[in-house]
């Protein structure tokens, strides 16, 4: 990369770096370590339960306190680096990932633990968005950004496989403490080399939409916690009441704030486009029935099938690697048949896929039982989320493409925190009978598996419910201009030229 990039500028280039080979190896280092830590605990999270004593329900919050920090914060972050530097928040949000990771590995509670998971978020939150924003800022535009955008994609997909796999080691091998210990060298060397490699960007007028964070990232903990504290609990006690009407007044709030901010964190009139809206539909549906998949299909492989740590990181490995070989067939085919027939067909296929495996019992295998299943569900996934990319940022203002995308991004993880809380919530109303009444290992089994197919089940009719809404709401019309179209390949860095999506822009 460094030699290519050189090439075209022998000296200097347009933006005053001479390290762009560094500058792209620092970035990518850092989009891949945020994504990584989305799916390296998921392998973890039969040790960290096991070690740590977590119930069903507490557990989901290692994975949801992550995500709801991430998701909740993530347009926040982004903005920050527009006022205060890009490069000087890019080294804030990882040195608080690594200190959150550092901190979260020497964990001896459960509240320990999920307070650095939510710490976590909150570094990542800010790591992302500036990332992908210095990497606009580093590179001339051209053949070089084209390029580091094309790796900085390249790193976001492989994040995902590559945290199963090392997360099934790292466990395996060591202990859960090292899915997060792992972060620590590689923050602590972003850290002191950034400043080498990257140069600051000056910051701007302006100022951060702090309610409008507030009070999107509580109401949300808000409604996840009284949804998880109902399958513990009941619906009627005054903790659960008391936590989803907190969740509507703040979730009201938030729209209220977002309505007369003159500094939006996500300003309304983005969703006047009715096919960007029925795209943040389907994320959200998306998002949740991806986190319940690999959630329960990590659990269901290590407590039922009884696989290793690292062997359950290979088992998981085939859904990434077939997602990324789907998402570059349909960057190809959704030029010659639209985004609208994608769109539809997809998640039609991943709810097949999610519905077979739904059939697991504890004498199941996993060639004979799973591994169909899951490769479906790949399918599915990745046959989508090309053209929902693509319709979300069509038509969107030369300005506001990054904003469209950070909130696709924002939907996927909000939506996958939700959708967890309330399958888990369902998983385990199924489950407390069967278990009450098991009076031995087999039992114990098919009552937990039990709770796993009902899981499985109502995932698989949330991404059915995503195909319902391509139909109903998105419509087929004019494909994107082509600096529209251009902003959005790179974006999802895909290459030039070829034919036009015909992805919808008018509301």
């Amino acid at each position: 990369m460094q030699a290519t990039t050189t090439a075209s500028a022998p000296a200097t280039t347009a933006h005053g770096h001479r390290h762009l080979g560094l500058a792209l190896a620092l970035i990518s280092t850092v989009q891949l370590m945020v994504v990584l830590d989305a799916t390296i605990v998921n392998i973890a999270l039969p040790s960290m339960q096991r070690d740590l004593h977590f119930s069903a329900t507490g557990l989901e919050w290692v994975v949801n306190g992550y995500a709801l920090a991430f998701g909740g914060l993530l347009l926040l972050g982004g903005r920050t680096g527009d006022l205060y530097g890009k490069r000087r928040m890019f080294m804030a949000g990882v040195a608080l990932f690594t200190a959150a990771s550092l901190t979260g590995g020497f964990a001896t509670t459960q509240v320990w633990l999920i307070a650095a998971r939510m710490v976590q978020g909150v570094g990542g939150a800010i790591a992302s968005p500036t990332a992908l924003s210095l990497v606009t800022s580093t590179f001339p535009e051209g053949r070089s950004r084209d390029r580091a955008m094309g790796v900085y994609a390249a790193m976001s997909s492989a994040g995902a496989s590559i945290g199963l796999l090392l997360g099934g080691i790292l466990t395996d091998l060591a202990s859960w403490r090292w899915v997060l210990f792992v972060n620590v060298p590689i923050g602590a060397l972003v850290v002191i080399a950034a400043p080498l490699v990257l140069g600051e960007t000056e910051g701007r007028q302006g100022r951060l939409d702090l309610p409008g964070a507030v009070s999107v990232t509580a109401g949300m903990s808000f409604l996840v916690y009284g949804l998880s504290h109902a399958a513990s609990a009941s619906w009627s006690t005054p903790l659960t009441v008391g936590s989803l009407a907190g969740a509507a007044v703040l979730l009201a709030a938030f729209l209220a704030i977002e309505a007369r901010s003159t500094h939006a964190l996500m300003p309304l009139r983005v969703f006047a486009n009715r096919n960007r809206s029925g795209a943040y539909g389907m994320m959200l549906i998306i998002g949740a029935g991806l986190f319940a998949m690999f959630f329960y299909l990590t659990l269901f492989v290590q407590d039922i099938l009884g696989f290793s740590p690292l062997k359950a990181g290979l088992v998981s490995l085939p859904i990434s690697l077939t997602i990324a070989a789907c998402a570059g067939l349909s960057s190809r085919v959704v030029g010659r048949i639209g985004a609208r027939p994608l769109l539809a067909a997809g998640p039609l296929v991943s709810a097949a896929g999610l519905a077979w495996i739904s059939r697991v019992t504890p004498a199941s295998t996993f060639t004979g039982d799973v591994l169909g299943p899951e490769l479906l569900i790949a399918i599915g996934m990745g046959l989508t989320f090309v053209p929902l990319t693509l319709t979300a940022v069509a038509g969107a203002r030369p300005g506001e493409t990054g904003l469209v995308s950070a909130l696709l991004n924002t939907g996927q993880q909000l939506g996958g925190s939700l959708g967890l809380a309330v399958l888990v919530t369902i998983a385990t109303a199924v489950t407390r009978p069967r278990l009450l009444a098991a009076r031995s290992r087999a039992a114990t089994a098919a009552a937990l598996t039990a709770g796993y197919s009902r899981a499985f089940l109502v995932a698989g009719a949330f991404l059915l419910a995503g195909s319902v809404i391509a139909l109903v709401v998105v419509r087929a019309g004019r494909p994107p201009a082509p600096a529209t179209l251009g902003r959005a390949q790179r974006e999802l860095g895909l290459e030039r030229g070829g034919s036009r999506p015909e992805v919808a822009t008018d509301p």
